[in-house]
């Protein structure tokens, strides 16, 4: 009798202990699709334990910019855990803001290894990503162009996070961006800059996005934005297949024509853009990187569009020649006479020269149709993120 009260009482107390962990479990659970407060940090698995800083960087963050569009970070699916995702991270004298890019991202991205490529940089940028927990790389020759070539190069991953150390780009947008590439089967994704200060994001950057934007629009059929944002998750076989030729801030520039010129699918998702923290000084110059940008456009504009680039040349040539012939034709027609005959020979060699620009568009747009099915094998040789399961 007592041996079967005992064992009444075992069975009611492990019975007692079950219930409590499975109200704790969905307690847990729903805690996790709760409305995060304002004065709460957002951490996520191990990082709970590991992730204890003075002032938490999601409050900062939270406090000092505004709400961002995700204020909760959901869990990570299992198809995102079964990708090796890489946060690439080009940097020059940031050290007043890589430690909290690097954080935020390993938040939002617990299962990702975050790369810092420093281009010699004169601060603490290197020593202070590597306290945050980034693997820190050094590139010795200057410009984002070299940077951002040797991390395709020297890091291996399924998918690709490019994000500049300013700390100006939301990193919990990464993980709505990392998911669209797997789900939709991109092969890149642009985070579009939508900025809630005037300093975030100045007036001639705007402006020459703008232009720059309704070009390649114009020219090669985009339906993007913000062609210059430096926020983008890419694919192992766009990153491996793209003959990267950049030496500086036109990279951007770059990227989006590859993509385009190859018809990639490509997406654009809203992400909010923030001011550069304290201490924090923008490496761009309106003017000089402005310029740079417009003739990485122009080159580009003639290596992969070269029949259109010189049937213009040629149209303004043939313009010029036909309009100084006119007056000659009709003094000819008058007088039988050619008085000014370093004209008619000026229009002569404008004509020459038309028909040889045109010429050379017809070759070159050939050799353009030969180096992009090129492209093309090299892109296909690499799988893509995502695998299409077969209905039976």
């Amino acid at each position: 009798m007592i041996g079967h009260l005992g064992l009444d009482r075992v069975i009611s107390v492990r019975s007692a202990v079950t219930t409590k962990a499975a109200h704790l479990r969905v307690r847990g659970f729903l805690l996790c699709f709760r409305r995060r407060r304002a004065d709460e940090p957002i951490l996520l698995g191990a990082n709970r334990a590991a992730y204890t800083p003075a002032t938490p960087v999601s409050v900062a963050m939270h406090a000092a910019r505004g709400p961002t569009h995700l204020d909760v970070l959901p869990y990570v699916s299992a198809e995102l855990r079964r990708h090796e995702i890489a946060v690439l991270i080009p940097c020059y004298n940031e050290a007043a803001s890589i430690g909290r890019v690097v954080r935020d991202f390993r938040i939002a991205l617990p299962n990702a290894a975050v790369f810092v490529f420093d281009n010699n940089s004169t601060d603490d940028t290197a020593e202070t990503a590597q306290k945050a927990g980034a693997q820190v790389y050094r590139e010795p020759r200057q410009g984002k162009g070299f940077v951002v070539r040797r991390m395709f190069a020297d890091v291996e991953a399924d998918i690709y996070v490019l994000v500049d150390g300013d700390a100006t780009y939301d990193a919990p947008s990464v993980r709505p961006m990392v998911s669209k590439l797997v789900n939709d089967r991109l092969d890149m994704v642009v985070g579009s800059r939508r900025h809630h200060y005037e300093s975030a994001y100045r007036r001639g950057h705007r402006l020459g996005n703008r232009l720059f934007t309704g070009f390649v629009r114009t020219v090669f059929g985009s339906a993007l934005t913000d062609i210059l944002s430096g926020y983008r998750v890419l694919s192992c076989r766009f990153v491996k297949s793209f003959p990267l030729m950049s030496r500086g801030f036109e990279i951007e520039m770059e990227l989006t024509i590859h993509a385009l010129e190859l018809g990639l699918p490509c997406a654009e998702i809203e992400t909010p853009y923030y001011a550069r923290p304290e201490g924090s000084i923008s490496k761009l110059s309106t003017w000089a990187d402005g310029l740079r940008i417009f003739r990485t456009m122009i080159s580009l504009y003639r290596a992969e569009r070269p029949l259109m680039f010189f049937s213009l040349i040629a149209a303004v040539l043939v313009a010029l020649s036909v309009g100084l012939a006119i007056p000659l034709m009709l003094t000819y027609l008058e007088t039988g006479l050619v008085p000014r005959l370093p004209t008619a020979v000026l229009c002569t060699g404008l004509m020459l020269a038309a028909l040889l620009s045109a010429a050379a568009g017809l070759v070159l747009d050939t050799v353009t149709r030969g180096r992009r099915e090129m492209k093309l094998l090299a892109y296909l040789s690499i799988s893509a993120p995502g695998k299409i399961v077969k209905k039976e």
